[in-house]
């Protein structure tokens, strides 16, 4: 009975949310809605109460994967559509603010106080610092031409 409730709810709100969505059912029996054109995803599944329904919002990462939930919320299933409607735009916007702030430097997140310069990052391309077969390449040419002119002023004087 409840994963038709459920599933009624998910058609109703994603309606009331968003013109272009899907909503299809998850592994563990809960319901989910996916709006791609907003990259933003809301997760309903039945909570430990009896008439309650656990609400988690979250975005859409590149290439379509999904990003861990960003905020929850606990909801009365018969709290209605606009309720719940409204639960669901809170935490689509607190999803949407988590995703606008940048995320914590790692040297200065343990540490309190002191406003140091971010090092710039040896990562480059996902190479890091080697020098890749491009740079070879273009090293050994020039010290070929370098040698040629050389041998050549050696030669003609």
């Amino acid at each position: 009975m409840v994963g038709a409730q459920l599933r009624d709810t998910a058609q109703e709100l994603a309606a009331v949310l968003w013109r272009e969505h899907t909503v299809y059912r998850e592994r563990s029996g809960g319901m989910v809605i996916r709006g791609e054109h907003v990259r933003r995803w809301i997760s309903l599944a039945p909570a430990g109460g009896r008439d309650e329904i656990l609400v988690r919002a979250g975005r859409i990462l590149d290439g379509g994967t999904t990003a861990p939930a960003r905020s929850e919320a606990v909801v009365p299933l018969s709290a209605g559509t606009g309720v719940l409607a409204a639960t669901c735009r809170r935490l689509l916007a607190d999803a949407a603010a988590d995703a606008a702030r940048p995320a914590p430097d790692r040297e200065t997140a343990g540490r309190s106080g002191g406003s140091r310069k971010p090092r710039k990052s040896a990562r480059r391309n996902g190479r890091g610092r080697h020098t890749g077969f491009g740079s070879w390449v273009i090293l050994v040419c020039v010290a070929g031409v370098i040698a040629l002119f050389a041998y050549s002023s050696a030669m003609h004087g």
